[in-house]
């Protein structure tokens, strides 16, 4: 496969012009960690966008940092983490879920895949936090979207757009984030022993409560019967845990989490977690440690599902029941991350149909290129919203070059 590494944004002008006139589809990468994630793409050119890594301004006093699309998440969390400062969405490292070199994502790849954490619930998701951005279009013209600052759209807010779009619509070369201060504590609330239907019921009470909730997540027993890590260390196994979240000036966070543990006694003794130990148990639970490539569940398929959180419990207690896989609770249920037994098609016909039923959509995260081939990945849209989205495709790419056929099966081609 050619490889293409443009040094700035006008070479990668000339590379997807030169892509256009050769009719030639070129795939988009920054560091390679989430290319395992879509359908499987036909194309014999990579434009590896590594070279665009310098931040270009960060303004800490502002909370906004203007930073090239290639450049390393890890460093650039770093960076604002120095300041005390952070992506409030809390960027998922799919590392452990995809088995690839750890904290190997780019900024462009956190903004193309749009995949948030734990924090989601209070902060929004990735294109809540993105401000502005320069991209060139599938017609080899470079644009801009938005700006530095959060009010600044007096038309379309183009730039929301290309967040999960997955490379789809154009090529980011520099994006500019909102960064929000981090908070002085943070205290998690530990349930222990509930089923998924009370744990649903007790993150839904917590949610609805004054107490500013920043995460709610909940583990069945069976998927810690062989979960290491800060999340093996807190359980036990067959064991369920229930995690609660609350984040802020330590004397707030020590209040609100005594008074909410109080509220929810009728569902038991709440033990607390503090700053270090929730912290590694949260971004455990943002990873989906349980379903590591590196653990016993490494060729089980992996499911992203998004539904209302009301209908998350019975959900999933059945999904697991009836497949005879395991699943991992966030957003008060509202994300359900399933990890299920192989199979051709990676279960997708039952699944869809059912998480279509509660008015869901379920995206397949991680399943061998053969399963990829043979089912949707992204959830097929209705006709007109299918219809929709070509529509915005063909506005920023009308000879789809780029990332060609990444969401929508059969369109390699």
């Amino acid at each position: 496969m050619e490889t293409l590494k443009p040094r700035d944004a006008k070479d990668v002008e000339d590379a997807v012009r030169a892509a256009i006139a050769g009719e030639q589809p070129l795939e988009i990468v920054g560091h390679g960690s989430k290319r395992a994630i879509g359908q499987p793409m036909a194309t014999n050119a990579l434009l590896d966008l590594s070279a665009l890594n310098a931040v270009s301004n960060y303004e800490p006093n502002e909370l906004i940092i203007t930073v090239e699309a290639g450049a390393p998440l890890a460093d650039v969390k770093s960076l604002i983490d120095s300041k005390n400062q952070q992506f409030a969405f809390e960027p998922i490292d799919t590392s452990g879920l995809l088995g690839t070199p750890a904290d190997a994502g780019s900024i462009g790849g956190m903004i193309a895949a749009g995949l948030a954490g734990p924090r989601r619930i209070r902060a929004g998701g990735a294109r809540d936090h993105l401000l502005g951005a320069h991209a060139v279009s599938g017609f080899g013209d470079s644009f801009k979207a938005g700006g530095k600052v959060v009010k600044n759209v007096t038309g379309y807010d183009l730039c929301k757009l290309l967040a999960g779009s997955w490379g789809t619509l154009a090529v980011m070369t520099e994006v500019t984030l909102k960064v929000m201060p981090r908070p002085e504590s943070e205290r998690t609330l530990l349930l222990r022993g509930l089923d998924d239907i009370a744990a649903n019921a007790a993150m839904t009470m917590a949610l609805g409560s004054p107490y500013d909730v920043s995460g709610a997540a909940h583990l069945p027993g069976s998927v810690l019967r062989t979960t290491a890590g800060p999340l093996g260390e807190i359980g036990a196994p067959d064991q369920a845990l229930t995690f609660i979240r609350l984040e802020g000036i330590t004397a707030s966070a020590v209040h609100r989490a005594a008074s909410l543990a109080a509220r929810l006694a009728s569902f038991g003794k709440a033990e607390i977690l503090e700053d270090a130990a929730s912290s590694a148990a949260w971004a455990a639970i943002r990873d989906v440690a349980p379903f590591a490539a590196s653990g016993p569940r490494a060729l089980w398929p992996v499911w992203r599902i998004v539904c209302p959180p009301a209908s998350g419990g019975k959900f999933g207690q059945a999904l697991a029941r009836e497949s005879q896989g395991e699943v991992v609770y966030d957003w008060a249920g509202g994300l359900i991350w399933a990890a299920l037994p192989p199979s051709a098609d990676a279960n997708a016909k039952i699944l869809r149909q059912r998480v279509e039923a509660i008015g869901g959509h379920a995206t397949l995260i991680r399943a061998p290129e053969p399963v990829r081939q043979a089912v949707d990945v992204f959830h097929p849209q209705a006709a007109g919203l299918a219809a929709l989205g070509q529509r915005v495709r063909a506005s920023f790419d009308p000879k789809n070059i780029l990332n060609r056929g990444r969401m929508l099966r059969g369109a390699a081609t």
